[in-house]
């Protein structure tokens, strides 16, 4: 994938995409790690987030990063936009498109959600927007939080679907505090977001009716997971589950609407660092990222991770078409860059 057009899109290539989930960047080298063993680092802060961001980077050659939010830990980056330039320097640095949401702590510094978004859309190699563009949106439509949008992934250059879509990235703002009924508690996605991205999903589907052009599958990212997401400590998962899943007490039909929608194919959550599994429900799978910052919190002895995903395309008679399969694995921030659980998460 690679930046193009002013209405961003992106263009397909060969490379994977590393999912940044918790980075929780502070003030840099005054920040110090948590949960780490004191034989792991002569010293160490922030910068060691920075240094395996770079790392994956340069061993994964991706196309694209998403980071799924808690970009900066508020309360440790008196400079909330200086911290968010540290926080994704090295995406910058890459030349390499990216995208972020926000997660619950990202607004505790200097900005406010909106204001954070605003900024993030405009930093270099950013796809980032801070909502729908006017024409996704009906007339008398608003839509809730900041950092809603849809990425159209294009077919490969010179192929029969070079100008079609192959795959849609969505991603979504679940909020950062809330009360609810008295009770404070996480927030959630609202139903002005799901009907948002059910209108969108129709309309790209409905541009798709040929055999040579199937519905392409699409992606969502979104940092607080959902209810639902408990259930997978009784299923069988990939990966981890290492502590409670918190979520907000409101259970809005995400799931429902995904189902319905017909698309999306993996869901893609940061918020509970420990957790770095991947599990079905109802035919869709929900990925968490794995802690990837040092100042956020982790499990001594446990390497912080990054969650990757590959999306491959068919080989036509002629050219590559549409996508076939959609990979997962993750990188360990150890001495060799572990890969571990493997995984396909969807084939067509």
């Amino acid at each position: 994938m690679k930046k193009c057009t002013s209405r961003k899109t992106l263009n397909f290539l060969s490379g994977s995409v590393p999912t940044v989930a918790d980075m929780h960047y502070g003030s840099g080298t005054i920040t110090r790690c948590r949960d780490v063993l004191a034989s792991e680092f002569e010293f160490c802060s922030d910068l060691n987030t920075t240094m395996f961001l770079k790392r994956i980077i340069q061993a994964e050659t991706p196309d694209f990063i998403a980071f799924t939010g808690d970009n900066i830990f508020g309360s440790s980056a008196p400079d909330a936009a200086e911290s968010l330039f540290e926080a994704f320097g090295p995406a910058m640095e890459s030349g390499l498109p990216w995208a972020a949401i926000l997660g619950n702590h990202d607004q505790e510094s200097t900005m406010n959600r909106e204001e954070l978004m605003s900024l993030i859309s405009h930093m270099d190699y950013s796809v980032s927007q801070i909502n729908p563009l006017a024409d996704s949106l009906t007339d008398s439509a608003k839509i809730d939080g900041f950092g809603n949008y849809n990425l159209r992934v294009y077919g490969a250059p010179g192929s029969i679907l070079a100008n079609s879509s192959v795959l849609n990235l969505f991603f979504l703002d679940s909020g950062d505090r809330a009360v609810y009924q008295g009770i404070r508690t996480y927030g959630w996605i609202k139903d002005s977001q799901l009907q948002w991205m059910r209108r969108v999903s129709h309309e790209l589907q409905g541009q798709e009716q040929d055999p040579l052009h199937p519905t392409p599958p699409a992606l969502a990212f979104f940092h607080i997971p959902i209810p639902e997401v408990r259930q997978l400590f009784y299923k069988e998962i990939v990966g981890r589950f290492q502590e409670g899943v918190a979520c907000s007490r409101v259970n809005s039909p995400v799931l429902q609407t995904f189902v319905s929608m017909g698309d999306v194919k993996a869901v893609f959550i940061g918020h509970d660092h420990k957790n770095d599994f991947c599990g079905n429900l109802d035919g869709i799978w929900f990925c968490y990222g794995g802690g990837f910052g040092y100042h956020g919190y982790g499990k001594v002895g446990w390497p912080r991770r990054a969650r990757i995903i590959l999306a491959e395309l068919q080989k036509g008679k002629m050219s590559w078409t549409s996508v076939q399969r959609i990979m997962t694995w993750k990188r360990l921030d150890d001495e060799k860059l572990s890969k571990i659980d493997e995984q396909i998460l969807w084939n067509r």
